[in-house]
């Protein structure tokens, strides 16, 4: 008898957090898929952004339901897994690669700034507190010939000066709409019509630069981005800092890309519908994982959210996509190929 009722506990127990954890996994899955429209509900965009986790979720729920015997609770939990793995599928379904003539280039001792190929990399700094020696080896490491940096003060530039970026990335330009914190876009090759900001955001100012290619056949032009973080007071906020990008696709006649720490991941719909037809994510598009970007800064977990991104527009290729920790910062810088056609 006391082993039977110590099993109707346990299956009763196991039910229960089965039926709440598939309700938290509902939620959440309805909430991905409201429109951008929809008006921003306070704390939901954080939800969604831990979309890829509700899988992990999902299966130990799954379990649980099996061993209650509740069937149909782990029927839903089937079709919410299958619908979640969907979603976060193409970012690990292995996409085109650049070309093999380009990868021979990507192979010299030194980046070429005619040809069609480079290295580009993004990173908040955290008001200036990463370590700009860090960032100067990341760049002469991977051969960065394009580098967008976030949350840059006047006294983290002067640092990162004097820790020899200008050996790498001579040209440079920053901006700073509050004039505390900023963004800028350092390049290996000269930049054509610099701009303190391309976006009119009002996030922050967004500083821009034209980069030629292919012999200067192509002209693209890169964006350093940052927008509003969805916290309390700012959940509007957020989403119109977001909304203020679409401007850029106005401009047909030029190319982007766009780096930086856009505050959003490839789940929230406000950001999918910036992409629309035109843009693509290039961790979307390279399929080789999802590219956690933050928190780094807390020892207790992992990186939980892939916020930071480097967008491109038609025609360009993004591939070898990978994080870096910057100590100091509580982002990883994120790096990627991209090849021009």
């Amino acid at each position: 008898m006391a082993k039977f009722r110590q099993s109707f506990l346990v299956r009763l127990v196991f039910g229960w957090l089965a039926r709440i954890l598939a309700l938290v996994s509902l939620l959440v899955l309805c909430a991905r898929m409201l429109p951008a429209w929809f008006p921003v509900i306070p704390y939901l965009p954080d939800l969604v952004s831990l979309t890829p986790w509700l899988i992990l979720v999902d299966l130990l729920a799954l379990v649980l339901a099996l061993t209650a015997s509740k069937w149909m609770t782990a029927l839903i939990l089937i079709g919410a897994l299958a619908l979640n793995v969907s979603w976060q599928y193409p970012f690990y379904s292995g996409g085109q690669d650049i070309s093999y003539a380009s990868m021979t280039r990507m192979a010299l001792g030194h980046p070429d700034r005619n040809d069609g190929v480079a290295r580009v990399m993004t990173a908040n700094v955290y008001k200036g507190q990463a370590d700009e020696h860090a960032i100067v080896n990341a760049v002469k490491e991977n051969r960065v010939e394009v580098l967008a940096l976030q949350e840059t003060t006047d006294d983290f530039v002067q640092r990162l000066q004097a820790a020899g970026i200008d050996e790498y990335l001579p040209y440079k330009k920053v901006s700073s709409a509050d004039g505390m914190y900023g963004n800028g876009l350092w390049t290996a090759a000269p930049m054509g019509s610099p701009s303190r900001d391309d976006v009119d955001s009002r996030a922050s100012m967004m500083p821009a630069g034209s980069i030629d290619f292919n012999q200067g056949s192509t002209s693209i032009r890169f964006i350093s981005v940052h927008t509003t973080s969805p916290t309390p007071g700012y959940w509007s906020d957020w989403r119109d800092s977001i909304d203020d990008m679409n401007s850029l696709k106005q401009h047909i006649h030029t190319r982007y890309v766009l780096m930086g720490d856009f505050n959003s991941t490839y789940d929230h719909a406000v950001f999918r519908d910036f992409l629309g037809d035109r843009f693509q994510d290039a961790a979307h598009m390279a399929g080789h994982g999802m590219t956690m970007s933050w928190p780094t800064d807390r020892s207790w977990g992992p990186r939980a959210v892939a916020i930071d991104h480097v967008v491109v527009d038609q025609g360009i290729r993004a591939s070898q996509l990978q994080t870096l920790t910057i100590p100091g910062s509580d982002h990883a810088a994120l790096l990627a190929t991209l090849e021009v056609d």
